[in-house]
């Protein structure tokens, strides 16, 4: 028998209305969002139904917000009868696959993740960092081009998303100049992402830090089912490495590829991306066609994906 992996997805996501289908259906799944709210002291239903964008892009927002919507999703899956036998989760959802995984409490991290964003942003003043998706190159010819741009600042391989699809990280000129360089080498294009900081590079090491001191008070247990991390894209267990690993995810590359490809290699053949969005879909979709990939984030693609799963 195959087995299922949920996959949470990270910053970029988000948008007005994620949720509400699902909160005004099951009663559990509203409770999500009044935990997130006493957690945290403000209206996360509110928030992630009726917005504004502008407030949901601020970092420290976006990240709370998005892992609130993708346990809601977990939630209203578990409802019906489906749960994961592993998981994984890109950059922010690391979070949410360990909280699925019963290894760290759901107010426990959102409140990490409200302090991490907040981290992440305060690492490098606005404007001053970058990022762009490079599309169609290996990553050698990538992680070469970081290289030669690196005499314009800092530039770094930061998601190692699907086969073709790779986001570099940076100081705003570096990151463009690599684009450029990118584009030379027979890149297909070369896309400024809408980011307000350069995340998983070297530049936020000192939000690492910071995560570290917040952490040390957070009590984490064994997970109950594999999860994956972004840093090692190999299962991480004990509570210490998962310390360890979150401190050093916020600067280091999200090796994503290489986790769907560990899943696979432990039996996953049912990618069920958990939470607003189908980013993470697309690159399954890329890393194999001998998979079943859905995503879940409102009624429709619930109940799409429970007759997908029970045919």
């Amino acid at each position: 028998m195959g087995k299922i992996a949920f996959i949470f997805p990270g910053q970029g996501a988000q948008y007005a209305g994620m949720g509400q289908q699902l909160a005004l259906r099951y009663a559990e799944v509203s409770e999500i969002f009044k935990a997130a709210s006493e957690t945290l002291g403000y209206d996360m239903a509110k928030l992630c139904f009726e917005g504004p964008d502008e407030v949901l892009k601020q970092t420290e927002i976006t990240q709370p917000s998005i892992f609130t919507v993708s346990m809601a999703c977990a939630k209203a899956l578990e409802i019906n009868g489906v749960v994961p036998d592993m998981a994984a989760g890109l950059s922010l959802g690391e979070y949410g696959a360990l909280t699925v995984a019963n290894a760290i409490d759901f107010a426990d991290a959102v409140k990490l993740l409200r302090q991490r964003g907040r981290f992440m942003q305060e690492a490098v003043p606005i404007g001053q960092g970058a990022m762009a998706a490079i599309i169609g190159l290996d990553k050698e010819t990538v992680e070469q081009v970081c290289k030669e741009a690196s005499k314009y600042g800092v530039v770094e391989p930061a998601n190692y998303n699907c086969p073709g699809q790779i986001v570099i990280s940076g100081q705003t000129v570096a990151v463009q100049k690599a684009s450029e360089m990118a584009k030379e080498k027979g890149a297909k294009r070369a896309i400024m992402l809408e980011v307000s900081a350069p995340f998983h590079c070297s530049l936020l090491k000192s939000a690492g830090d910071r995560l570290a001191e917040v952490l040390e008070s957070v009590s984490i247990n064994k997970p109950a089912i594999p999860v994956i991390a972004n840093v090692t894209a190999e299962e991480v267990s004990s509570p210490e490495d998962i310390r360890q690993l979150l401190i050093e995810q916020v600067s280091s590359p999200v090796r994503w590829e290489e986790s769907v490809r560990r899943m696979m290699a432990m039996g996953a053949d049912t990618f069920i991306e958990v939470g607003p969005g189908k980013a993470l879909s697309g690159f399954v979709k890329k890393i194999s066609k001998d998979v079943k990939v859905m995503n879940v984030e409102d009624i429709q693609s619930l109940e799409s994906a429970i007759s997908q799963l029970e045919g």
